[in-house]
């Protein structure tokens, strides 16, 4: 008996194949999904001396730190150091949408240490983070707003001490943003993890910096 073979009607071939290009594009609308999900979102450090690493490698400050524990961790994030040594809240502003022009969703403020050290108002200052926390918000307003506290020491006067300390939880209560409470917690006034300025911390007063800003950043990553 000769063999029986069976042949395809053409309508059913352009259905299989139409159901193939169906089928080909789902996959690759679900594959996109997670693909777009997975892009790597941007981190900014922003701040002074202490952000940049001052008398150290930069690769030994504390937001080269945080990168590497992101990437330990398998997150998708980029860390820039935007710290610059000397700046004040005044400064931050001025070089604020330069920073800006780059896409970024968490945005850590690290500034206002200089201003304190420099006598200046803690009104100014607040004004001044106030106004930097508004300019990022009505540029990109999903970002995340980190705001790291920071304290003065004690012969600056108790109460200039006691207004810029209480000023930085104030401002994350009102403006909902994310605070860290005190950034040189365990580090500053510590001789033995600061450089001899007494000011600006060691390679391993960094590793503990990084270790108080990671607590803080983990859940937001």
């Amino acid at each position: 008996m000769a063999a029986n073979r069976s042949h395809s009607h053409p309508k059913c071939k352009g259905q299989r194949l139409g159901f193939l290009a169906g089928l080909l594009l789902g996959l690759a609308a679900a594959l996109a999904a997670p693909l777009r999900a997975a892009e790597t979102r941007t981190l900014v450090f922003f701040g002074d001396s202490l952000t940049a690493g001052y008398g150290l490698d930069p690769d030994e400050a504390y937001p080269a730190l945080i990168q590497r524990k992101i990437d330990a961790a398998g997150l998708r994030w980029r860390v820039v150091n935007a710290g610059l040594s000397g700046e004040t809240t005044a400064g931050g502003l001025r070089r604020l949408d330069w920073i800006l022009r780059q896409r970024v969703d968490l945005f850590v403020i690290e500034l206002g240490g200089n201003d304190g050290l420099r006598g200046i108002d803690p009104e100014a200052t607040r004004a001044n983070l106030q106004a930097l926390i508004e300019r990022i918000r009505a540029r990109y307003p999903d970002v995340i707003v980190v705001l790291a506290g920071m304290q003065l020491p004690t012969n600056l006067g108790p109460e200039h001490t006691r207004r810029f300390a209480a000023m930085y939880p104030e401002l994350a209560e009102k403006n909902h943003a994310v605070l860290i409470p005190f950034l040189l917690d365990g580090v500053g006034g510590v001789p033995s993890l600061n450089l001899p300025d007494g000011i600006h911390p060691t390679a391993e007063g960094h590793q503990i910096v990084a270790e108080t800003v990671w607590r803080v950043l983990r859940p937001l990553l």
